[in-house]
């Protein structure tokens, strides 16, 4: 779906703000499906809802004297392809809806326990010239196995840049809404 995006090699038309989507997913969902209310990250691409299914009963083989870890993780699994399974239809439904309201995909996802799962989620290409340093990084990840492409070494360098400046980036972020709302009470 690419709905309000522009067309290719033009200006790209942003989605419609969605503030208000965690909001709108913790009162549309289906009582009973999470502990609470789910976790919503939404960026220009998709809304990512993830949610955590109740607590599983005693689990047989996960005692202090088993690997309850093994039997422990293999119940957490079950969990979640039944979940996956019972409310696909309706997980479908409610993601119609949200795609519309918003113009982005929706995508799902679990915690139970230890485990988390997303399902079906985007990868979204993204277009970056980069110099020959940049592309010798790239390729030194390639070809010590840590990344089976280019473009998984970039993935592999963003996700460890952000698990290391997470403070940083969620500062940044706040600082952007304030500058936002800022705009949003400047003269008309």
């Amino acid at each position: 779906m690419r709905a309000g995006r522009g067309r290719p090699g033009g200006p790209q038309a942003d989605p419609p703000p969605a503030d208000d989507a965690a909001a709108w997913f913790a009162g549309r969902l289906p009582d009973g499906w999470f502990t609470g209310a789910p976790e919503v990250t939404v960026d220009r691409d998709e809304i990512v809802v993830v949610g955590e299914l109740p607590p599983l009963p005693e689990v047989p083989g996960t005692g202090e004297s088993d690997d309850g870890g093994a039997a422990r993780a293999a119940a957490e699994a079950g969990r979640i392809a039944r979940f996956r399974e019972e409310t696909r239809d309706e997980r479908i439904a409610v993601a119609r809806q949200a795609e519309h309201r918003w113009a982005r995909r929706v995508a799902w996802g679990v915690r139970q326990g230890g485990t988390r799962e997303l399902f079906t989620t985007l990868s979204v290409p993204v277009m970056t010239r980069l110099r020959q340093p940049e592309r010798r990084v790239l390729d030194t990840l390639v070809d010590a196995g840590v990344a089976r492409s280019r473009s998984d070494a970039l993935a592999w360098c963003v996700r460890l840049v952000g698990r290391h400046s997470d403070d940083w980036l969620s500062d940044l972020r706040t600082a952007m809404e304030r500058v936002e709302e800022l705009r949003a009470r400047g003269p008309q």
